[in-house]
């Protein structure tokens, strides 16, 4: 057993200094660690960061650094846009038709299912003549060309005054470009040898049945993870399908390309999906604004993340960029020479580009298009070569588009609210098909399961303590107390940790709504606590965030348009709880008794904080007895609740959290009609761990669930 003395010093062992001022050792309250002027440090009682904010990328030491947090993020990126596990690529059925005869090139309208219901629309472009070199039949490189947010897409005429304007200032050589750059693009790859296919974002062109921004901003939608973000990117992917189909392309040599909006459907991508093997978003990637629309943002997507990481996951294939005169204009400065660090780790320098035009606002002008010509004549044709843009007939935006008499909208098709019921029954689907009935479906299911709570919590147990003790001489009764301060990621969480003489030192992470000021009233410990102290047990209860002295100045704000806004830049204040519990687990876990765990208990709303910690703890938590409130994720109506989780219900709700817990002992109680048994019950048999789980309908008397914590 450590005395207080031997306690304190292997808590100094172990501190992570956190720059933060001692308490006084005279303060009456037991519990409060802030006391007189000091107030916590914690960034999360500030604003929330927003996509407007500074994005830096910090590059890793060494390769093997950035493949393990490479593999992290993009699953975080496939979990934050639904896309995690990857959905059933249902038949694309899809129908080419109505070729159109131009100057060196063809066009041809197009539509299929991207999943059963939702069509996406576009045009082809192709060569006029055959490769006669390779003897007619030789594959050609294929590349997607998504448009970004120009007023009508594909069909976009920037009008005859902006023209003007534009091949006057010498963004554009001629009217047809400066109207219709639109068409510049793939008639240009068209003619020097590439099929391009360029596609309709959601509510664009023909793509209208979808209003763009709309459809997928309620709270449902975020706890499935459905949004137009994470719908847009799976259109990318079966656009990559049909173009890597097609019999005249290679389907080792497909790039893609996009400005603004586009640009973010690039690197997007280019991040998720290894068919790529070049890239060129336009106007887009920065350590600024991360991307103005609902179809550029979704929950979790850029947490502790932001564009230039997520663009450098591509590396080391080749990836260039452009800018200009709008939130790019540092991109040389801030974030190019991060990407360029990042492929030198790979030895792969000339692998990455980046101009910048900042004569020029935002746009994809003839300079920048050249230049991304250039690019792909030489990463995917084998041709280092500058290319000089041509004029060009346009072809009439009217005679672009897909449907007519003879090709109708298909009568199938669905709208938001049909799509998301049939994407949830798909979704529902994959997941059943997991519940483990062995040991091997059970590691099936933690990979995914797992891999997702880890994404929609944006955390792990840390491998490292980060407490810092304040020397404060405290009783309460007859037990000694302990006031820190822990702190990771900017966040300053206080504790009480009460500990009895002669105590066995294993620790029970106390985690109730009340925070540390549970533990104590009117200067009497409480009866539970007491318990657990007189059988030995240091108990250490923190104030989690919004909680005690982390209480909120104000109401913590979520955007009240999409919460996507918010919880794409920050965790839930559900997470950020089981953040504050998963610092508090290492550090006490750190001190106690060596080859013991901790214990962990959560009390009435907090019992599910305390489960999905354990979930993600594993045997750094021995016992878990956690009060389910009788909650259930699917009841939540409002993205601003305090439990608010995204992805909570895509991936089975508080019974796959439970199920994630075994083997480990836990108490569930309290639990009635949240569905908790079946999934937990099959994990834990699966586990062969059955008699590990204790569950009970109703709520147990305090010194019941003690008494089960120290059995």
């Amino acid at each position: 057993m450590l005395s207080r003395r031997e306690l304190l010093a292997a808590s100094a062992a172990s501190v992570v200094p956190l720059g933060l001022p001692a308490l006084a050792a005279d303060d009456p309250d037991p519990t409060r660690v802030f006391t007189g002027d000091r107030k916590p440090t914690d960034i999360r009682l500030g604003p929330p960061k927003t996509l407007n904010d500074y994005f830096p990328f910090f590059v890793p030491k060494t390769k093997e650094a950035w493949e393990a947090r490479r593999t992290q993020l993009r699953e975080q990126l496939l979990v934050a846009t639904g896309l995690w596990p990857t959905p059933e690529k249902t038949p694309l059925n899809a129908v080419v038709h109505g070729k159109i005869g131009r100057d060196g090139y063809t066009i041809e309208k197009v539509f299929f299912a991207s999943t059963p219901g939702h069509y996406v629309t576009g045009n082809l472009y192709r060569p006029a003549n055959p490769d006669r070199k390779g003897g007619g039949d030789a594959k050609r490189p294929g590349v997607l060309f998504a448009h970004g947010h120009w007023a009508n897409g594909r069909f976009h005429d920037a009008g005859e005054k902006a023209a003007e304007a534009s091949v006057k200032a010498g963004g554009e050589p001629d009217l047809d470009r400066g109207r219709y750059f639109m068409q510049a693009i793939p008639v240009t790859l068209a003619r020097l040898g590439f099929v391009v296919f360029q596609y309709d974002m959601i509510g664009y062109a023909d793509s209208t049945t979808i209003p763009h921004r709309e459809g997928f901003r309620d709270a449902a939608a975020e706890l499935r993870l459905q949004s137009q973000m994470g719908l847009q990117t799976w259109n990318s992917v079966r656009a990559l399908d049909f173009l890597a189909g097609l019999p005249d392309v290679d389907p080792k040599r497909l790039g893609m390309t996009g400005a603004s909006g586009g640009g973010t459907q690039t690197f997007m991508l280019a991040a998720i999906d290894d068919r790529l093997a070049a890239a060129f978003p336009a106007v887009m990637v920065s350590t600024g604004m991360q991307g103005g629309c609902v179809c550029e943002n979704c929950s979790l997507l850029r947490v502790n993340t932001g564009n230039v990481e997520i663009a450098g996951l591509f590396a080391p294939k080749p990836l260039a960029f452009s800018a200009a005169d709008d939130w790019t204009r540092e991109f040389l400065t801030k974030g190019y020479p991060e990407l360029q660090a990042l492929y030198e780790l790979y030895g792969a320098g000339d692998q990455v580009a980046a101009k910048a035009w900042l004569e020029y606002k935002h746009q994809y002008n003839v300079h920048a298009r050249q230049f991304m010509y250039a690019w792909f004549q030489k990463h995917l044709a084998g041709k280092a070569v500058e290319v000089k843009e041509a004029a060009f007939k346009p072809t009439p935006p009217k005679e672009l588009s897909v449907f007519d008499a003879e090709h109708p909208r298909p009568k199938d098709e669905l709208g938001a609210e049909q799509l998301r019921e049939a994407m949830s029954k798909a979704s529902d689907g994959q997941i059943e098909k997991l519940t483990p009935k062995d040991a091997a479906g059970l590691k099936e299911f933690r990979r995914v399961v797992g891999t997702a709570l880890r994404a929609m919590l944006n955390d792990r147990l840390p491998g490292e303590p980060g407490v810092r003790i304040l020397p404060r001489n405290n009783r309460v009764e007859d037990y000694t107390g302990l006031l820190s301060r822990h702190g990771r990621d900017g966040t300053d969480v206080p504790s009480l940790s009460l500990w009895a003489k002669g105590s066995n030192n294993i620790p029970v992470i106390w985690v109730h709504p009340r925070g540390k000021a549970s533990l104590v009233a009117d200067g009497k410990v409480t009866p539970a606590a007491k318990a657990l102290l007189d059988a030995g047990y240091l108990v250490c209860a923190p104030d989690v965030l919004g909680v005690g002295e982390l209480a909120f100045p104000k109401a913590h704000p979520v955007d009240k348009g999409f919460a996507g806004f918010t919880y794409g830049y920050n965790r839930s204040l559900l997470a950020n709880r089981v953040h504050d519990v998963l610092t508090v687990l290492a550090d006490r876990r750190s001190i106690g008794v060596q080859g013991k765990t901790c214990r962990l208990v959560g009390w009435g709303e907090m019992g599910v904080v305390a489960v999905l910690a354990a979930a993600l703890a594993g045997d750094a938590v021995s016992k878990t007895a956690a009060d389910l409130n009788q909650f259930r994720f699917e009841n939540l109506k409002d993205a601003a609740d305090p439990m608010m989780l995204p992805g909570a219900v895509k991936y089975g709700g508080l019974p796959a959290f439970l199920a994630l817990c075994a083997p480990g002992e836990v108490l569930a109680h309290n639990h009635k009609g949240t569905g908790s048994g079946r999934l937990a019950k099959a994990a834990y048999d699966a586990a062969g761990a059955a008699d590990k789980l204790t569950r009970s309908e109703a709520r147990l008397d305090d010194l019941k669930v003690v008494e089960w914590l120290v059995k």
